[in-house]
């Protein structure tokens, strides 16, 4: 599958893709498909124990990921999905926040869904997207 990129950014991307064996973004032509982030510290991986906070760390994860995956960033966000832990308003208003902020441009489709578990103990949020980068497909020749 030499058509497909896989990355991980540095530091706690490169540690879970070791520890999980899974990679964070991967490259399908014109979109950037992005494993779900969470609202841990870039360096050490250690969760923010309030909910806000988490989203915020999430979000910059987020454009952490789609950089080094060789996206823009959020402007490129078509899609966003989300889980919380729990699903509540405080939760929601931290994400429309978040959108205001780093989509000040464009409004994404958002599926939001409340579940009973993430994929670590303190893990509260997770937020998947997926982008459009025409512009870094074609800079890597793949299309």
């Amino acid at each position: 599958m030499s058509h497909i990129q896989y990355y991980a950014y540095k530091d706690i991307g490169d540690e879970k893709h070791v520890k999980f064996r899974f990679s964070q973004a991967v490259r399908l032509g014109d979109r950037i498909e992005c494993a779900g982030q969470g609202g841990w510290e870039p360096k050490t991986g250690e969760f923010e124990k309030e909910i806000k906070a988490q989203i915020d760390l999430a979000f910059a994860n987020v454009k952490r990921n789609l950089k080094g995956a060789g996206g823009k960033g959020w402007s490129q966000v078509f899609r966003v999905n989300s889980y919380h832990v729990p699903i509540t308003n405080e939760a929601l208003d931290a994400m429309v926040r978040s959108f205001k902020k780093y989509m000040p441009d464009h409004e994404p489709i958002w599926t939001c869904v409340g579940v009973t578990r993430l994929g670590e103990d303190d893990m509260r949020v997770e937020t998947e997207v997926v982008p459009h980068d025409p512009e870094g497909a074609k800079a890597a020749g793949l299309i």
